[in-house]
Protein backbone atom coordinates (compact mmCIF):
# COMPACT_ATOMS: atom_id res chain seq x y z
CA UNK A 1 0.00 0.00 0.00
CA UNK A 2 1.08 3.47 -0.94
CA UNK A 3 0.32 6.66 0.63
CA UNK A 4 0.82 10.32 -0.20
CA UNK A 5 1.06 13.19 2.28
CA UNK A 6 1.43 17.06 2.52
CA UNK A 7 2.91 19.13 4.84
CA UNK A 8 3.06 23.54 5.32
CA UNK A 9 5.07 25.24 7.15
CA UNK A 10 5.63 29.07 7.50
CA UNK A 11 7.93 31.24 9.75
CA UNK A 12 8.59 34.72 10.05
CA UNK A 13 11.93 36.17 10.23
CA UNK A 14 13.36 36.50 13.58
CA UNK A 15 14.51 40.27 15.27
CA UNK A 16 17.29 38.38 16.90
CA UNK A 17 20.47 39.34 14.96
CA UNK A 18 22.23 36.46 16.50
CA UNK A 19 19.77 33.64 15.23
CA UNK A 20 21.01 31.32 12.57
CA UNK A 21 18.76 30.58 9.53
CA UNK A 22 18.53 26.59 8.92
CA UNK A 23 16.83 25.42 6.19
CA UNK A 24 16.50 21.68 4.78
CA UNK A 25 19.67 21.62 8.02
CA UNK A 26 21.97 23.73 6.37
CA UNK A 27 22.72 26.99 8.03
CA UNK A 28 22.52 29.76 4.89
CA UNK A 29 25.05 32.28 5.96
CA UNK A 30 25.01 35.67 6.59
CA UNK A 31 20.73 35.23 6.53
CA UNK A 32 18.72 36.34 8.82
CA UNK A 33 16.93 34.12 11.18
CA UNK A 34 13.30 32.34 11.43
CA UNK A 35 11.08 32.44 14.57
CA UNK A 36 10.42 29.85 16.25
CA UNK A 37 10.35 26.91 19.27
CA UNK A 38 13.00 24.97 17.50
CA UNK A 39 15.71 25.55 15.01
CA UNK A 40 12.66 27.15 12.97
CA UNK A 41 13.87 24.86 9.94
CA UNK A 42 10.53 25.42 7.76
CA UNK A 43 12.05 23.04 4.85
CA UNK A 44 12.21 20.13 7.52
CA UNK A 45 9.13 20.72 9.38
CA UNK A 46 7.27 20.96 6.02
CA UNK A 47 8.60 17.39 5.25
CA UNK A 48 8.03 15.54 8.91
CA UNK A 49 4.20 17.48 8.23
CA UNK A 50 4.27 15.13 5.22
CA UNK A 51 5.55 12.06 6.40
CA UNK A 52 3.52 12.25 9.29
CA UNK A 53 0.61 13.21 7.16
CA UNK A 54 1.09 9.99 4.86
CA UNK A 55 1.05 7.39 7.61
CA UNK A 56 -2.05 8.73 9.45
CA UNK A 57 -0.27 9.50 12.22
CA UNK A 58 -1.23 13.43 12.38
CA UNK A 59 1.19 16.68 12.53
CA UNK A 60 4.25 17.94 13.77
CA UNK A 61 2.50 20.06 16.49
CA UNK A 62 0.42 17.08 17.73
CA UNK A 63 3.94 15.23 18.72
CA UNK A 64 5.87 18.26 18.92
CA UNK A 65 4.23 20.76 20.76
CA UNK A 66 5.79 24.28 20.90
CA UNK A 67 5.48 24.17 24.58
CA UNK A 68 7.14 21.59 24.96
CA UNK A 69 10.62 22.70 26.64
CA UNK A 70 12.43 19.48 25.74
CA UNK A 71 11.98 20.99 21.77
CA UNK A 72 12.73 24.36 22.58
CA UNK A 73 16.06 25.14 20.25
CA UNK A 74 16.02 21.86 18.69
CA UNK A 75 17.83 20.64 15.43
CA UNK A 76 14.39 20.20 12.90
CA UNK A 77 16.72 17.08 11.94
CA UNK A 78 16.55 15.40 14.95
CA UNK A 79 12.50 15.77 14.92
CA UNK A 80 13.10 14.71 11.44
CA UNK A 81 14.75 11.28 12.78
CA UNK A 82 12.10 10.89 15.43
CA UNK A 83 8.86 11.03 12.46
CA UNK A 84 11.21 8.46 10.56
CA UNK A 85 10.74 6.32 13.59
CA UNK A 86 7.31 6.85 14.22
CA UNK A 87 6.75 6.01 10.88
CA UNK A 88 8.60 2.77 11.01
CA UNK A 89 7.23 1.89 14.00
CA UNK A 90 3.28 2.29 12.49
CA UNK A 91 4.71 0.40 9.60
CA UNK A 92 6.14 2.39 6.89
CA UNK A 93 8.88 3.63 5.40
CA UNK A 94 9.25 6.64 3.08
CA UNK A 95 9.77 5.92 -1.19
CA UNK A 96 10.47 9.60 -1.91
CA UNK A 97 9.84 13.76 -1.28
CA UNK A 98 9.73 17.27 -2.85
CA UNK A 99 10.31 20.04 -1.22
CA UNK A 100 10.01 23.67 -2.22
CA UNK A 101 10.90 26.44 -0.36
CA UNK A 102 8.75 29.95 -1.14
CA UNK A 103 11.44 32.53 -0.38
CA UNK A 104 12.20 36.03 -1.55
CA UNK A 105 14.85 36.16 0.16
CA UNK A 106 18.08 34.67 0.48
CA UNK A 107 19.23 33.46 -2.46
CA UNK A 108 18.82 29.77 -1.66
CA UNK A 109 20.21 28.10 -5.26
CA UNK A 110 23.59 27.20 -4.21
CA UNK A 111 22.49 25.53 -1.18
CA UNK A 112 19.73 23.69 -2.56
CA UNK A 113 22.23 20.27 -2.95
CA UNK A 114 22.58 20.03 0.39
CA UNK A 115 19.56 20.48 1.62
CA UNK A 116 18.43 17.55 -0.60
CA UNK A 117 21.42 15.38 0.53
CA UNK A 118 21.05 15.65 3.98
CA UNK A 119 17.21 15.12 3.92
CA UNK A 120 18.03 12.05 1.72
CA UNK A 121 20.37 10.80 4.02
CA UNK A 122 17.99 11.16 6.50
CA UNK A 123 15.14 9.83 5.43
CA UNK A 124 16.76 7.14 4.02
CA UNK A 125 14.74 8.02 0.28
CA UNK A 126 15.47 10.61 -2.20
CA UNK A 127 14.32 14.13 -1.35
CA UNK A 128 14.18 16.77 -3.64
CA UNK A 129 14.74 20.60 -2.93
CA UNK A 130 13.40 23.50 -4.91
CA UNK A 131 12.28 27.30 -4.08
CA UNK A 132 10.91 29.57 -5.82
CA UNK A 133 9.29 33.36 -4.71
CA UNK A 134 6.17 35.17 -4.66
CA UNK A 135 7.32 37.93 -7.01
CA UNK A 136 6.92 40.59 -4.16
CA UNK A 137 3.36 39.70 -3.55
CA UNK A 138 1.99 39.14 -0.66
CA UNK A 139 3.56 38.88 3.30
CA UNK A 140 6.60 36.38 1.50
CA UNK A 141 7.08 38.28 -0.99
CA UNK A 142 8.17 41.41 1.42
CA UNK A 143 10.03 39.36 2.88
CA UNK A 144 8.72 39.06 6.45
CA UNK A 145 9.30 34.86 6.40
CA UNK A 146 9.95 31.78 4.69
CA UNK A 147 7.11 29.14 3.57
CA UNK A 148 8.40 25.54 2.84
CA UNK A 149 5.65 22.91 0.95
CA UNK A 150 6.20 19.53 0.82
CA UNK A 151 5.03 16.17 -0.42
CA UNK A 152 5.89 12.61 0.46
CA UNK A 153 5.07 9.43 -1.04
CA UNK A 154 5.68 6.45 1.96
CA UNK A 155 4.96 2.61 1.45
CA UNK A 156 3.72 -0.33 3.98
CA UNK A 157 6.83 -1.94 4.97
Amino acid sequence: MMRIGQGLDVHAFSSDPERALVLGGVVIPGAKGLEGHSDADAVTHALADALLGAAGLGDLGRHFPDDDEASRGISSLLLLDQVVAKLDAAGFAAVSADVTIVAQTPKLAEHMGAMAQILSSRLGAPVSVKATTTEHLGALGRAEGIAALAVALVAAA
